[in-house]
């Protein structure tokens, strides 16, 4: 198992999470790429968007429902941050062990704050990158809070 996924099983074991872990020579590096490698819809797609607070003091994860795009100013409030921007994939990879494609939403050394879109609640199940372009999991939006310890919160551009 690759590193980055043992990350997330890892994860996964510690909060006695039951998802199990899949991997399809298909890739999943985009929502479309996800949803037919699949088999559902774009909206049931979880994309985890690391972004950076604050010029790079900090860093929180936006979960996002697959057809959503973020509103950093949603975010920027809800986070009381100064700024608010998405972090380089080479960054993420440097910092997280992650690349985009393959970012997931649990499996990190450190904690990370994670919001959660409320449109992810319209989805029974999500499917969640598992730390690389082709490992995935399908987890339920109440599972996937309890496990990253998140919020749910409106941060969808309307």
């Amino acid at each position: 198992m690759i590193d980055s996924v043992k990350k997330v099983q890892t994860h996964l074991d510690k909060t006695s999470c039951t998802s199990n872990i899949m991997h399809t020579e298909a890739t999943i590096f985009t929502v479309t790429d996800a949803s037919h490698a699949i088999g559902t819809e774009e909206k049931n797609i979880l994309k985890s968007i690391i972004l950076r607070l604050n010029h790079g003091e900090n860093h929180a994860l936006a979960l996002m429902s697959g057809i959503n795009r973020v509103d950093t100013k949603k975010i920027r409030h809800i986070l009381n941050a100064k700024h608010v921007s998405f972090e380089s994939g080479e960054v993420c990879e440097t910092l997280f062990g992650f690349k985009p494609g393959g970012v997931p939403p649990i499996g990190y050394d450190e904690p990370i704050t994670a919001l959660l879109d409320t449109d992810l609640w319209k989805c029974d199940t999500v499917w969640a990158a598992a730390g690389t372009d082709h490992d995935f999991f399908p987890i339920s939006p109440d599972e996937l809070l309890r496990i990253t310890n998140g919020q749910k919160a409106d941060i969808a551009k309307q």
